[in-house]
Formats: C-alpha cells, sequence, structure tokens
C-alpha cells in the first residue's frame, strides 16, 4: 500500500469509527486471538442487522475515541480496555443476543505448539488404533498405555494440559495423531460499554430473581441493624409500628384499655372455643366445595367413557 492509499485508509477508518461510536448506545471490547480472516467473515454475516465489528490497530481507535471526548466524555472509559488484540462489536441490540451470537460462532481448532490453552485438556482412556511402536512415545509423555487387540490402549484418563499452560510439541502432536480439536476459538467478549458504564460480561447471567433476591436480602440486613440501633429507615419502620402495636396490645390485654384489635384478643383469650365454633362452617363449606368439584370431575369422566 503505498503512502497516499494508507492516508486515504485511515481517513475512511476514522470517519467510519467516528460514525459508529455516534450512533451505537453499545459496545463491546472482544479478544479476537487465534480468529482467522475466514472465521472472522463468518462473524461479521452472522451479526448482520444486529451489530458491526471494526477491528484495527489499538492506536487508531485510542485516537478515534480520544477526539470523540468533548462530545461523550464517558467513552473515556473503554480506553484502559483497548490493549491486546482486540476489536469493537457495536450494537443497539439486547447484549444478551449478542453475546449469544458470538458464542455460537466459535469453531474447533487443534492445539498447536507454543500456544497458551485456555481449557484444561484431559484424554480419555481409549483404543488409540496406534501400532506397538508407538509405545515410547507415550512413555515419554508418562501416559500408562497397554497392548489390546494389536494396538496400543490407554488404560485411564490422562490430564495432558492444564488451562493456562503452554501447549508443548509432543502434546500437540499426540492430540493430532488422536484426531482431538480440543479447543474452540471466537471473538471473545471481554467488557461491555453500554451507555457509558462499562461492566463485564458475567454481568449478563444475573437474572431478575438474583437482583430481587441480592436486595432483599439488603434490605432485611437494613431493617435489622436500624431495630438493633434504634435508627429510624424506611425499611424499619413498618417493623417498628409492628412491634410498637404488640406492645399496645400486650398493655391493652393486661388492663382495661378498650379498642377493637384488642377486644378480639380478648374475647379470644375468654373463649378460644367460640372462635373454633365460628371457624368450622368456614372449612365445612371449603370441604363441601371440594366434593362438588371432585363430584364433577368423576361425572365427566363417566360421560366420556359412555361416548367412547
Amino acid at each position: 500500500m503505498v503512502k497516499g492509499d494508507r492516508a486515504e485508509w485511515k481517513a475512511k477508518y476514522f470517519v467510519k469509527m467516528n460514525r459508529l461510536l455516534e450512533e451505537y448506545p453499545r459496545i463491546f471490547i472482544v479478544g479476537a486471538d487465534n480468529v482467522r480472516s475466514k472465521q472472522m467473515q463468518q462473524i461479521r454475516v452472522s451479526l448482520r442487522g444486529i451489530a458491526e465489528i471494526l477491528m484495527g490497530k489499538n492506536t487508531m481507535m485510542n485516537k478515534a475515541i480520544r477526539t470523540q471526548l468533548s462530545s461523550n466524555p464517558a467513552l473515556e472509559k473503554l480506553l484502559p480496555h483497548i490493549k491486546g488484540n482486540v476489536g469493537l462489536v457495536f450494537s443497539k441490540e439486547d447484549p444478551v443476543l449478542v453475546r449469544d451470537k458470538l458464542l455460537e460462532n466459535k469453531v474447533a481448532a487443534p492445539a498447536r505448539a507454543g500456544a497458551i490453552a485456555p481449557i484444561d485438556v484431559i484424554v480419555e482412556a481409549q483404543n488409540t488404533g496406534m501400532g506397538p511402536e508407538k509405545t515410547s512415545f507415550f512413555q515419554a509423555l508418562n501416559i500408562s498405555t497397554k497392548i489390546a487387540k494389536g494396538s496400543i490402549e490407554i488404560v485411564s484418563n490422562v490430564h495432558l494440559i492444564h488451562a493456562g499452560d503452554k501447549v508443548g510439541q509432543s502434546e500437540a502432536t499426540l492430540l493430532q495423531m488422536l484426531n482431538v480439536q480440543p479447543f474452540h476459538y471466537g471473538l471473545v467478549v471481554e467488557n461491555i460499554y453500554d451507555n457509558g458504564a462499562v461492566f463485564a460480561p458475567e454481568v449478563l447471567d444475573i437474572t431478575d430473581e438474583q437482583l430481587l433476591g441480592k436486595f432483599q436480602l439488603g434490605l432485611t440486613n437494613v431493617a435489622s441493624v436500624s431495630l438493633e440501633i434504634g435508627y429510624c429507615t424506611q425499611a424499619s419502620v413498618p417493623h417498628s409500628i409492628i412491634n410498637g402495636f404488640k406492645n399496645v396490645l400486650a398493655v391493652a390485654v393486661e388492663t382495661d384499655i378498650s379498642f377493637p384489635q384488642a377486644d378480639t384478643i380478648k374475647a379470644y383469650l375468654a373463649d378460644p372455643s367460640a372462635f373454633a365454633v365460628a371457624a368450622a362452617p368456614v372449612q365445612a363449606e371449603a370441604a363441601a366445595e371440594e366434593t362438588k368439584e371432585e363430584v364433577k370431575e368423576e361425572t365427566e369422566e363417566e360421560s366420556d367413557d359412555d361416548k367412547g
């Protein structure tokens, strides 16, 4: 590429980057290690109508982002995350949808010597189909084997590679001989920018039930502390009112103080059997309703049998 063409390409890149920064409220910072051009093209096609991908040198992305800081200062939060082999995915859609689309486009890949293993690799016990002449190769890797029906058999599962370790030449060769592709590569969401906030992709897995549970737990803790130290808060007011009413009710029961709620409690304490008699018709009525439902269901079943 000649100098003039390169300058023109850079100018077009900055124009596109500025348009995307202005148009889209959500930006996914994605790692692109081990993603090849053909796979990248497939990802672009699958995201068509949902998101746009922009790759480029980190210096160019940082420069383009800085030019937008005057109109959108929140974009500065992106700068610390533009490091390594990363790209940007711009979207207006639900972040979960975009994340799932990116996960769908991972492809299986062999373990290459020198690569950093993203996951543990365990070779399962199996008959390899290889001849006895390969026994020394397995011995060099400390893999227990035996000869079964004229071929080498791995007698137990082997933890061949640990996540984060560099793949050795022998391990890579063995996996290739076993026709195992242990890794899956694709665009990996590292961080998400959403209308001025930057968060990790794990946040997308938080459900409404989990949020409500955490909020309820926090509310309970605030109410407990407030009641213990005698400090009134919105969380503790309902409990304070109920506790105060219990105290008033207890005093009224022991004295001649009278008000409707206290009179009901006094009447119950004076004659609990009266309340048991009053509750009996309600329970009988409920039981009668259940019986009617059962009779109705049995009648419908008999009618269906007659038709059959």
